[in-house]
């Protein structure tokens, strides 16, 4: 059963804002049959979180235009803060709706690394957006939420490093959030070819304390054969969002993805990340934070489809919920027949600040094969009083003993994001929200 989307847009409305931001001839195309398969589409069923009544559809604005920044120094307090502004040179930012700044080295471009706004990657690199967008990773069809999504895109990145490139500084995204009534219809992609390696880190920051419009965010993630990508991203996006975050990644043979994620947001949540291992000896580690907050629903989705012989798969979730936040944690790991001698493990924790705070960790393994390893722990609930009667003996206040153990609890994701300022504030946002 299908339900009607209630959707102020029409087929016209996206052709003309198709042609307003000079995508490419074939990306109005696309969007429009997205649109037209909306109402035929189910919406996503995440376990364990009903999200019928949630709005996904209704907004105030398509597209908040911004103003664009002519440097670094330019940039808001908040936002400056998150960038080395004398060393980074491989940068791209996004203001609401708006590409407002892009610096990418020369040396880069020389070796052919494509890092652009999506529309003029449409535009400039057709064959190659055509190639990744939305064909292997995720797709229009799958439910109403990511046919909305092809069919409203307003801004995205694309990343592209060619074979035999090994780019050896963070490249950085940055997407601004200001302006109360934005909606953020995002599109990241990232690719690296055979024999090359990228770190990727994205920044989702709302400046603004309550948000009236939706967020609607997909990443696809490719490596090439014997390719590297590390995936770093810290979202902190205002409450009052309705948000949609889907990362999706696949990987060639004797490749690896790594994701280290930061996942902060103050509006009620439906997040997946799920990893394709398609290639032969490839691997995933998928590693996740997250804090909830007063009266927050959420629900996180991490999951590996192990597909080649001797792939590897780890996936680390920890959660800190508080006041009356709830979140369900879904760790999967999925073995599929034919992936001989693949690894699965999974690890979820949960720990619950307050007595109306809500956790849930599912651990669940799906093997369709007998020559495989394959494990999960999953635990849930309230700080350690042991831990804290060791602390406070050595004369350190209740309150802090909880900072240093709910830090400490933490530790294993913030410590593996690539930029110091990126990993300062996620350090700062945690502190901020669990005190």
């Amino acid at each position: 059963m299908t339900v009607e989307t209630k959707l102020a847009l029409t087929e016209q409305d996206v052709r003309s804002y198709s042609a307003k931001v000079n995508e490419a001839d074939w990306m109005a195309d696309f969007r429009a049959d997205a649109l037209a398969k909306l109402d035929q589409l189910p919406m996503p069923k995440p376990d364990k979180t009903k999200i019928d009544k949630w709005n996904f559809t209704e907004f105030p604005n398509h597209v908040v235009e911004s103003t664009t920044f002519a440097s670094l120094d330019e940039l808001p307090e908040a936002a400056r803060a998150l960038v080395d502004v004398d060393q980074q040179k491989n940068i791209y930012v996004q203001h609401n709706n708006t590409p407002a700044y892009l610096s990418l080295s020369e040396g880069l471009k020389e070796q052919g690394v494509i890092l652009t706004d999506v529309f003029t990657a449409s535009r400039e690199h057709g064959e190659l957006v055509k190639k990744y967008f939305m064909t292997d990773g995720v797709k229009v069809d799958e439910h109403k939420l990511t046919a909305l999504h092809a069919a409203l895109l307003n801004g995205g990145v694309f990343v592209y490093v060619p074979k035999n490139v090994v780019v050896e500084e963070p490249l950085q995204v940055l997407f601004l959030h200001d302006d109360a009534q934005a909606s953020l219809f995002n599109h990241v992609i990232v690719v690296a070819e055979k024999n090359s390696s990228v770190t990727y880190v994205e920044n989702y920051l709302s400046t603004v304390e309550e948000a009236k419009g939706l967020v609607n965010i997909v990443s696809e993630v490719f490596t090439g054969d014997n390719a590297k990508i590390v995936y770093g991203a810290v979202d902190v996006l205002a409450e009052g969002f309705t948000t949609y975050v889907n990362r999706r990644g696949v990987t060639g043979r004797d490749s690896r993805i790594e994701w280290a994620l930061g996942l902060m947001n103050d509006s009620d949540t439906i997040s997946e990340n799920i990893t394709h291992l398609v290639g032969d000896n490839s691997s995933c580690d998928m590693k996740t934070v997250v804090v909830g907050r007063g009266s927050q629903r959420q629900n996180f989705t991490s999951e590996i489809v192990h597909w080649g012989l001797d792939t590897d798969g780890f996936i680390l979730k920890h959660g800190v919920m508080k006041e009356a936040a709830s979140s369900i944690f879904n760790g999967i790991g999925r073995i599929a027949k034919g992936a001989t001698r693949s690894n699965a493990v999974q690890e979820s924790r949960v720990l619950m600040l307050s007595e109306k705070a809500r956790g849930d960790a599912n651990p669940i393994l799906l093997i369709d094969e007998d020559d495989v390893t394959a494990g999960h722990a999953a635990s849930v609930g309230r700080v350690d009083p042991l831990q804290l009667y060791y602390l406070m003996s050595r004369g350190i206040s209740q309150q802090e003993a909880e900072r240093l153990v709910i830090h400490g609890f933490l530790a294993p994701v913030v410590s593996k994001l690539p930029i110091e300022g990126v990993k300062k504030q996620l350090t700062e946002v945690i502190e901020r929200k669990v005190r």
